[in-house]
């Protein structure tokens, strides 16, 4: 059984038509179909209710484990503290968080618009003991319910591709910021090794659903992993968004040939 009906290549340029993470006369990406944008949030909810008992163990075998590698990079790059604070959206089973507290850092606030992934993260912390200094708390990362100026840090890690407004995610990044303070992204980005591209798209469209199916008894959800990691902004189309979105010195660092990038910005 054949994916080619939804090759990567001939899928849209995310910015097609519309702004960056938003598309023509209501409408917004949900992988290859544009859907209202009053649907995606269900939709994507859908999706992770879906596949949250089987999160972890499907990133393990989507990557080959390499995610763990990358969050590593990613949490040494936040630079955990005991006198900073961080916000981790769409955080998820934990991963961000808990390498934070582990390294040292301050109070964390982990926080995802799904419940069934939060329910996961605070199993996973109250197993691992990292209860204390973690708050678990239900966030849409476009309306943070918090103070400006309250925060150090802002990560997202494989999140900000799930959320329907990307720009209004960085804005409200930067509100919540306290000056001196630093947004990190984590994301599937654009493959910049020409030979390892051929490699990546078989993986992701014909492999991935397969293993969604295998595994998670869930071809469809992985199959949208796979269509919205391609429908993301590039490096270069993410950090101008970031510069729009008013933070500063922004920086990305290419992650395995670019199927990750780390992204960085400041509130000066």
């Amino acid at each position: 059984m054949s994916d080619n009906s939804h090759h990567p290549h001939s899928a849209p340029s995310p910015s097609a038509g519309a702004a960056p993470g938003g598309g023509p006369s209501g409408t917004t990406d949900f992988g290859f179909r544009d859907v209202p944008v009053t649907e995606k949030k269900s939709m994507v909810r859908q999706v992770f209710d879906s596949v949250a008992g089987k999160y972890d163990v499907m990133n393990d075998v989507m990557s080959l484990g390499i995610h763990r590698a990358w969050k590593k990079i990613f949490v040494t790059e936040l630079g955990p503290h005991p006198d900073l604070r961080l916000l981790d959206l769409a955080g998820g089973t934990g991963d961000i968080s808990f390498g934070w507290l582990r390294g040292g850092g301050g109070p964390a606030i982990l926080s995802d618009i799904n419940v069934s992934m939060l329910a996961v993260g605070r199993d996973r912390a109250l197993s691992r003991g990292l209860v204390s200094g973690l708050n678990f708390v239900a966030v849409d990362a476009e309306a943070i319910p918090i103070a400006d100026c309250s925060v150090d840090r802002v990560s997202i890690a494989f999140g900000l591709r799930n959320c329907t407004d990307k720009l209004q995610v960085l804005r409200e990044a930067r509100r919540v910021l306290r000056p001196g303070g630093r947004f990190l992204c984590l994301e599937f980005s654009r493959v910049q090794v020409a030979a390892l591209a051929p490699v990546y798209d078989a993986w992701s469209f014909q492999v991935l659903p397969r293993m969604g199916a295998a595994i998670a008894g869930d071809r469809e959800s992985y199959q949208y992993l796979a269509e919205s990691i391609r429908m993301f902004p590039d490096q270069e189309t993410l950090a101008e968004m970031m510069r729009e979105a008013g933070l500063e010195r922004v920086t990305y660092q290419n992650l395995s040939g670019g199927i990750a990038a780390i992204h960085s910005g400041w509130r000066i």
